[in-house]
């Protein structure tokens, strides 16, 4: 069966003291101020919700390259009945041998101090980065060889913290956002001192042509469409100040532009063409299916036929469209 990372989305719950430097030959100043390429880049650190999660355990047996994903076994644990962006992005739109170390967890918000995660247990970014990458992946501890030069950074969030806060109106969302995202700002300022110089972000799709949004009316629709507006300005006001303040390479990538693209016609991208769903969901699916391709009569057209696996989370088509993406805009070098 294909592994699937949750069952049904009923809401939007599914889903510093100065660090040591990581151990490498550059000093800060001589790292990744000059983009050598993405042929360049070995290893990727990605953190996120459930639209990238693979269920990757940094504990646990760590990426080679044999073993790109370190663990679980490729595809890993999606939310998208199949491959998710990252796995498209480490094993097929890959310019080198890419590691990736991928500590998404579904159900994240940027920190459940902020915005509550539907259970305790759900790792926020926050957590993502202060509890597994620095102890995991900074200082002599690490248990990765990567430099600032050869590692990218994909960061992508706020799903769930719109989710789960849009209905309070764009005052009250306003002054939530500004207080998540100087804590991603502090996030990345401690990614920034461990080495990293290399940085992805990705902004939100439109939740408001979800099924989960649609049915609760205009009014839901337009205060997510509203606070997705915002929150993706904040990222790239967010990539903007980083790329003035530390001179580092940045990158943002317009999810809600691929989403909207293949929803109003799969075939504005070759690889969601074959798409004939892009409205609605099949319960028959919606807790995913032994194959990418199963066929249950009642549902008229197969698993990935369809945009949405279930009222929040789409199939593997759109992920590939979103992975080859992010690989376009790293060939042809930042573009903040």
């Amino acid at each position: 069966m294909v592994r699937i990372l949750s069952a049904v989305v009923s809401s939007f719950a599914l889903g510093a003291s100065a660090l040591s430097l990581h151990t490498r030959a550059e000093l800060p100043s001589e790292v990744g101020k000059i983009w050598a390429g993405w042929g360049s880049i070995k290893n990727a650190f990605i953190f996120g919700d459930s639209y990238t999660q693979t269920g990757f355990e940094y504990t646990q047996t760590q990426p080679s390259a044999t073993n790109p994903f370190g663990n679980p076994t490729y595809p890993g644990w999606t939310s998208s009945n199949g491959p998710n962006w990252v796995g498209y992005l480490t094993f097929k739109y890959n310019a080198s041998s890419l590691l990736t170390y991928n500590l998404a967890y579904g159900g994240a918000t940027v920190d459940a101090s902020l915005v509550t995660p539907y259970t305790p247990t759900v790792k926020s970014l926050k957590d993502q980065v202060e509890s597994e990458f620095i102890p995991g992946y900074t200082g002599s501890s690490s248990k990765a060889k990567w430099t600032g030069s050869d590692s990218i950074f994909a960061i992508w969030i706020g799903i769930n913290d719109i989710g789960n806060s849009y209905w309070n109106g764009a005052d009250a969302t306003d002054v939530l956002n500004a207080k998540i995202f100087a804590v991603i700002s502090s996030l990345v300022d401690k990614i920034y001192a461990a080495g990293g110089r290399n940085y992805v972000f990705i902004n939100v799709p439109p939740l408001d042509r979800t099924p989960l949004i649609i049915p609760q009316g205009a009014t839901a629709v337009s205060l997510s469409k509203a606070d997705v507006a915002a929150w993706n300005l904040k990222v790239v006001d967010l990539a903007k100040v980083l790329k003035a303040k530390n001179g580092t390479n940045v990158w943002v990538y317009d999810s809600n532009k691929s989403f909207g693209e293949v929803i109003d016609d799969p075939k504005s991208h070759p690889e969601s063409a074959g798409l004939k769903n892009t409205t609605g969901y099949c319960q028959a699916y919606q807790n995913g299916t032994p194959a990418q391709d199963t066929l249950i009569a009642s549902c008229g057209v197969p698993v990935n036929q369809y945009f949405w696996l279930n009222n929040l989370h789409p199939t593997s088509a759109i992920h590939e469209v979103v992975a080859k993406g992010v690989a376009d805009l790293l060939s042809a070098g930042p573009n903040i």
